[in-house]
């Protein structure tokens, strides 16, 4: 199973309308569920200095964290660029899935990192950072990293993705990481 992550909490996000074209471009690679988990639609009730403690994390969490991250092979992030990175909540939602089975969240799986921004860039920092982040867990990368500029002129007013050349592209990075995820992983 793969987990495309929308990352992040802002309700109604651009970033959730890429994540979810992601998603069917990815489905009809692969043979396998593709499943998307988008923060904005999580509950916080977690966000408490205890959810750094043994035993701490609340129960909404901990089923998040079974369903989208324990029971996910593979992971595409499609991240907005926020302050010249990635959005702190999605780095505040890896950091307390990694206090309940640490090793077994991240580490040995493979991940495709899209960058979705407003300005210029695509986010290109942020992904770097991100990736960073996921090699310090132990999750490999694909290096065709994805940056998408401008994404205010390429979706519609009904929230749809229009360009043809950015569907384009979505498609083949999407069959890239379906050919990533098949080749072995060096420990």
């Amino acid at each position: 199973m793969v987990t495309v992550i929308s990352g992040t909490n802002r309700k109604g996000s651009f970033c959730k309308v890429f994540a979810e074209k992601y998603c069917d471009l990815l489905a009809e690679h692969l043979g396998e569920e593709v499943q998307l988990l988008a923060l904005e639609d999580l509950p916080h009730d977690w966000f408490s200095p205890e959810m750094y403690a043994s035993g701490g994390q609340s129960a909404s969490l901990s089923a998040v964290q079974d369903k989208y991250i324990l029971g996910a092979r593979h992971f595409v992030f499609i991240s907005p660029e926020y302050n010249g990175s990635f959005p702190g909540a999605l780095k505040l939602f890896i950091d307390a899935c990694s206090v309940r089975e640490y090793a077994l969240n991240f580490k040995g799986k493979k991940a495709a990192l899209v960058g979705v921004a407003s300005g210029r860039a695509g986010n290109l920092r942020g992904m770097g950072d991100l990736a960073g982040v996921l090699h310090y867990l132990g999750t490999t990368t694909m290096p065709n990293q994805l940056p998408i500029s401008s994404i205010g002129k390429l979706i519609s007013k009904d929230k749809v993705i229009e360009d043809a050349d950015t569907l384009a592209i979505l498609a083949d990075h999407a069959q890239a990481f379906a050919n990533f995820i098949q080749e072995p992983v060096f420990a």
